[in-house]
């Protein structure tokens, strides 16, 4: 029996392997962008920036992401994204 996995607005990188950020990050984002959010936070601490480097760089290619920013209040330790809106008609491409 497969469980579904609320996509909140916020989510938190801590409890992943640095190798699989990029691919969670990926999927949160089409996930996010299916259940119609169109601002996702993205925690991935401060440390040395690497987490916040892996983060930036997957959604500077995914093509759902429309922008995205450091959060002003978590002094680098969270990226903002803006996704695209469902009614512009974007799509994951296959």
């Amino acid at each position: 029996m497969a469980h579904q996995i609320p996509i909140e607005p916020v989510l938190d990188l801590h409890p992943f392997a640095p190798a699989d950020v990029k691919s969670v990050v990926e999927e949160y984002v089409r996930a996010a962008f299916e259940a119609g959010l169109r601002e996702v936070r993205l925690i991935h601490g401060r440390g040395r920036g690497v987490q916040r480097g892996i983060v930036q760089a997957a959604l500077e290619r995914h093509p759902l992401v429309e922008e995205f920013w450091d959060a002003p209040e978590s002094h680098l330790g969270a990226t903002v994204a803006r996704l695209a809106d469902r009614r512009d008609g974007r799509r994951l491409k296959a």
